[in-house]
């Protein structure tokens, strides 16, 4: 797809825009007038924001793209796209003037008082409230009515933990309700099963000529007796089936452990398998927190779509529960088929991909999945019919099983309280076929434990990964590496084989959806070879022309580290800005003389510097045209952009755009992304590709964009279009490619002379990027 980007564009988008609202003013009564402007004056910084919510949404000004699309899709005025426009209400305007106020006073500011002021021009209005805060309350005295003397105990140890509510502290009616939430949950977590948030009352005295407060935080009885701590008995679980009337279907039973009894009426588990999910137990006081833990591992385990917890007292005990777990499993075994469509530039690129699971396989919430897998590329600058235009072929299969527990040869205690640990044993086949020039063929295994240490930390270790690749290259285009002395692709895409281990630790996983502040980060040691390198050394050492061999092919010996460090800021309103850094470094050692194939960095694509396709840009200040010929180019193509350093950063900032559009939220971002790959050797068949701290900021890509994402509850669709700023493969002044948005003659010489240097490469000064998920 070829994309035309010029200043033009951006003159056009605020013209529409422009027009959007000139349309709704023109729509208007004569006694309308349109809201385009809201002033909010008088409030500190701190509350600045969630007095903005106070407002009525019918009199905030629309957002102007939303207008615009409403202008543009309900030409009869029907709201189904966009946006209905906002008409001045001055009934609101005084509604929302109250709400302000009342708002400063709950914030402590008693005696704060809002006006509000309305301008309209040409059908425009303008809505200012300008507040007077006036002199801030401060807690004064806190007192204590508590009649049961076992609560009151309880409260006071554990008040300083939570409690917003201190003397000299600014009077805030939210903290008082925070108090009143945080004395419900610990006394639910001590064994008041029977406790409500009634119970729980404050009661205010405020002195209006010192600004002070005095507040009497007073718990309840339930009527002339104390409160009652209860405790669990046994429970009772119930796997009922997926579609089947409970009348009609005899259970499979099973007692576990005393405690537990089961009653499958699915008769898809093993009972006993699922216990070290269920922290209910005999003897123990009731607690919440095990309440909700209990429903999240047991959905965590990905086989129930729904799980409920309840309990009824024990008729001849009265302060005991006897507890009862209601499941309904998902559908055992289901499929999924989806697919991609890629381009950029002359590539165009088509992928589909099948999914089977059984959700169950050996009734242990066992997870087997086989995925299918197959993609093409084509080159529209090659002659012929489709299949001559072919680039390359990639057809992949796979298999795993995940099993929710450490399956290990020691007897290590599962423990399930932070998340649900797992094994995963997968294998995996794969053929790759660039267009008369290389066949690939992979054959893999791995072993992977995961586990969580806290809920915001995590690890990941792989013991076991083992990868046979058999590559073969072309005569034509082995025998001019040869004759070009190039040992680095003789030894990439040669057979060989990749043998490691690594392990991975991860902070702050849980908190991706939410929009606070916080610091992400993800890092990932590997090591390989150096097993094969004992085993090569204690038989008998066979060697060929790149080196020694185990089964008749190379092994690889290498070290390989990557992290990826994120800063989330939010601003409310779900406006987020997000600050990744992402560097990594791969050294080789030993036996061949490069990271394997697998291992190498690439740069680009839809998760990395968007304005460029994956694989396209680096190692360092490389340009293709370096290559001897259009057919080498061609070969060599998706193969020689890799690299043994990488270090890409992003600044993104997200914001939400529309709340429905088609049954889905619709968000917009902003980005700029920076970064390269490099090699850590000099190399002379890839000039300018050595890392070189001198020459970093000439080395250096940059791009920038605007994307959205349409959010669809259970998946997020995400579209990116990237623009090339700086792109490292030219020097000097001829790196800055925004230039060319505006000049467009320029632009069009530009890529002509581009496509007679390179080709048959072209160049685009924009790539669309799809994706699913976020891209970080």
């Amino acid at each position: 797809m070829k994309a035309y980007t010029n200043y033009s564009l951006y003159i056009l988008l605020l013209l529409i825009l422009v027009m959007g609202a000139c349309r709704s003013t023109n729509r208007l009564k004569e006694n309308e007038s349109l809201i385009t402007k809201l002033e909010i004056n008088g409030i500190e910084n701190t509350f600045s924001d969630q007095a903005y919510s106070y407002v009525s949404l019918d009199i905030r000004p629309n957002a102007p793209l939303n207008l615009w699309i409403y202008n543009t899709f309900n030409p009869n005025g029907r709201k189904t796209l966009g946006e209905a426009p906002r008409i001045l209400d001055s009934s609101l305007v005084e509604v929302s003037r109250l709400q302000l106020e009342k708002f400063l006073k709950t914030k402590g500011f008693l005696n704060a008082k809002v006006n509000s002021d309305i301008k309209i021009h040409k059908k425009r209005a303008k809505v200012i409230f300008n507040a007077q805060q006036n002199e801030k309350f401060d807690f004064r005295n806190i007192t204590f009515d508590i009649k049961d003397s076992s609560i009151k105990d309880l409260y006071l140890s554990k008040r300083k933990i939570f409690t917003h509510i201190r003397e000299g502290k600014r009077f805030d009616e939210d903290s008082i309700a925070y108090e009143r939430d945080q004395i419900y949950l610990l006394m639910k977590k001590n064994g008041y099963y029977e406790f409500v948030r009634p119970y729980v009352r404050a009661k205010i005295d405020t002195n209006l000529n010192s600004h002070q407060a005095d507040v009497e935080i007073q718990i309840l009885n339930p009527g002339d007796s104390t409160h009652q701590k209860y405790y669990l008995d046994n429970t009772y679980l119930r796997i009922q089936p997926t579609n089947a009337n409970l009348a009609n279907v005899k259970p499979d039973t099973l007692r576990v452990d005393s405690q537990y009894k089961f009653f499958d009426y699915s008769k898809f588990f093993k009972p006993e398998k699922l216990t070290n999910y269920i922290f209910l137990s005999h003897g123990n006081e009731y607690n919440i927190s095990d309440v909700e833990l209990t429903t999240q591992r047991l959905f965590d385990l990905n086989v129930f779509k729904s799980i409920t917890v309840d309990f009824t007292k024990k008729k001849d005990q009265l302060n005991t529960l006897v507890g009862l777990v209601d499941m309904i499993p998902l559908k055992k075994k289901s499929n999924r088929i989806d697919g991609e469509y890629t381009f950029n530039s002359s590539i165009t690129g088509v992928n589909a991909g099948f999914t089977y699971q059984n959700k169950n396989t050996f009734g242990g919430a066992e997870v087997f999945e086989v995925k299918f897998r197959g993609g093409f590329q084509f080159d529209k600058n090659l002659s012929g019919n489709l299949n001559d235009r072919l680039l390359s072929s990639d057809y992949q299969i796979g298999a795993s099983l995940n099993f929710p527990r450490l399956i290990t040869p020691f007897n290590i205690p599962s423990n399930s309280k932070n998340a649900v640990p797992r094994t995963r044993i997968a294998v995996n086949y794969q053929i790759y076929n660039l267009r008369e020039s290389y066949l690939r063929r992979v054959l893999g295994t791995t072993l992977t434990y995961d586990w969580a240490e806290t809920k915001y930390k995590s690890h990941s270790i792989t013991p076991v990964s083992i990868q046979y690749v058999q590559g073969r290259i072309s005569r034509d285009l082995q025998e001019y590496l040869e004759s070009q002395g190039n040992s680095f692709f003789l030894a990439t895409l040669r057979s060989q084989l990749v043998a490691s281990s690594s392990y991975t630790y991860t902070y702050n996983l849980s908190r991706l959806t939410s929009l606070s502040n916080f610091t992400f980060f993800n890092g990932t040691l590997e090591v390989g070879g150096n097993t094969a390198a004992l085993v090569s050394n204690v038989i008998a050492k066979n060697r060929n022309d790149l080196g020694n061999t185990i089964l008749g092919v190379p092994y690889y010996q290498f070290v390989r580290l990557e992290g990826d460090m994120r800063f989330y800021k939010g601003f409310g309103g779900e406006r987020q800005l997000v600050t990744r850094i992402n560097p990594g470094v791969g050294y080789y050692y030993g036996n061949m003389p490069s990271l394997p194939f697998d291992k190498q960095f690439f740069a680009g694509g839809s998760s990395g510097i968007r304005a460029w396709q994956a694989r396209t840009l680096g190692p360092g200040n490389y340009n293709r045209s370096s290559l001897e010929s259009d057919s080498v180019r061609l070969r060599l193509r998706n193969l020689d952009q890799l690299g043994d350093i990488k270090f890409e950063g992003n600044v993104e900032y997200r914001f939400k755009i529309l709340n429905d559009f088609f049954g889905s939220k619709v968000k917009g971002a902003t980005f700029v992304d920076f970064g390269n790959i490099w090699r850590l050797k000099d190399n002379p068949d890839f000039p300018g590709s050595q890392f070189q701290f001198k020459r970093l900021w000439s080395q250096m890509a940059i791009g920038t964009g605007f994307g959205l994402r349409f959010d669809v509850s259970f998946f997020v669709f995400r579209l990116d279009a990237g623009l090339k700023l700086k792109d490292p493969q030219f020097s000097g002044s001829d790196q800055w490619i925004g230039k060319y948005y505006f000049d467009r003659q320029a632009k069009r010489a530009f890529k002509n002379r581009y496509a007679i240097t390179n080709n048959p490469d072209r160049y685009s000064t924009t790539q669309i990027q799809f994706g699913i998920g976020m891209p970080f």
